[in-house]
């Protein structure tokens, strides 16, 4: 890492952000950007708050599941601004020098994005708190009794952070951003529209109930929605036609073993799995991990939110729980063990 230069940390390792079939699909201003209405509403006002008085916009840190625009919405911040952006992720942030080389080359008022950021190593942290605050670097020149601290200033700049796990920021960190939204999961319809506006830009028809079908088994995630469209299109075009219709979009899921509520394949093994191996739960996440061959960061981070949103799993003191839902999706009988306590949920 010490010799890796700067514009290597500062592209480094961001989980799908920049990929090159998603870029073209991302939107540019606030006005294209679908759902978050409320996230949206805030920040248009924060935004032209700052154009006015020429200043930099106030740090944002974003929170929510992975796919849902965090950063697209922070490449779209620096666009509404006019400033520069510039983006890394807190793995890629080694050592302290790094996040130095990087606030060295800023200009005024740039976005900085900061992807992962629970994951910044405490000494990196400790830097950024005089960087947010104050402005500065604090660098120490020298070694041992002759070492000093020096303070070098930096042109004020705009940190937006992303977080799938709000609860590991640390309170001084996150008390020292100005505008702290959380992202939500997307409705069907806020979905169906994302899915026609990237239908369109990909050149590809589609129909309005091939669109809200689909919007319906892509996890109320965008993300997710714009890679099943991509293999919507291919299954349309290898037919013959240049148009998305309902029964291309039912047998393209059914090839890809997407259910009607959108679960994938693991999200189905995971919920056996609790049932078959472990009797319905508890089940700690590291041994549920274990069982199905995930990371447990993955389990927690992309099965289990949309999981606990559809009423199928449920995470207790104890452990991993499956709800009486998830048996009935699974066409299973309930667990002799079990009982029902009345509200859908199994204790």
């Amino acid at each position: 890492m010490e010799d890796q230069d700067f514009s290597t940390i500062v592209r480094a390792d961001l989980k799908d952000s920049f990929d090159d079939q998603d870029s073209g699909l991302r939107p540019q201003m606030l006005s294209d950007f679908l759902g978050q209405e409320g996230v949206k509403k805030n920040l248009s006002t924060f935004i032209e708050a700052a154009k006015l008085r020429s200043e930099p916009l106030d740090h944002l840190l974003l929170i929510g599941p992975p796919g849902l625009g965090k950063t697209t919405l922070a490449q779209i911040t620096a666009h509404e601004l006019g400033v520069d952006f510039k983006v890394t992720s807190a793995p890629a942030l080694d050592k302290p020098k790094d996040l130095a080389g990087i606030l060295s080359t800023i200009t005024e008022r740039t976005v900085f994005f900061i992807d992962e950021i629970h994951r910044l190593k405490p000494a990196i942290e400790e830097m950024l708190y005089i960087a947010m605050e104050d402005f500065e670097l604090d660098w120490i020149i020298g070694q041992g009794a002759a070492a000093r601290t020096v303070r070098i200033p930096i042109p004020p700049f705009t940190l937006v952070g992303a977080t799938t796990k709000a609860g590991s920021v640390s309170s001084p960190l996150r008390s020292r951003f100005g505008f702290i939204p959380r992202f939500e999961f997307y409705t069907h319809e806020e979905l169906a529209s994302i899915i026609k506006r990237s239908a369109n830009i990909l050149q590809i028809g589609i129909s309005d109930g091939a669109a809200l079908n689909l919007a319906k088994c892509c996890r109320g995630t965008p993300r997710v929605a714009n890679r099943v469209l991509r293999r919507m299109r291919d299954f349309a075009q290898v037919s013959g036609s240049n148009l998305i219709t309902e029964q291309i979009v039912s047998a393209g899921l059914k090839r890809l073993e997407i259910d009607e509520m959108g679960l994938e394949k693991y999200d189905r093994e995971i919920l056996r799995s609790i049932i078959q191996n472990f009797g319905g739960g508890p089940v700690g996440a590291e041994t549920l991990a274990i069982s199905i061959g995930e990371s447990m960061d993955t389990l927690e981070d992309y099965y289990e939110p949309y999981l606990i949103q559809c009423g199928l799993l449920q995470r207790t003191p104890r452990g991993r729980m499956v709800t009486e839902k998830a048996y009935e999706h699974l066409g299973l009988p309930v667990h002799k063990s079990q009982s029902n306590n009345g509200q859908g949920t199994l204790f």
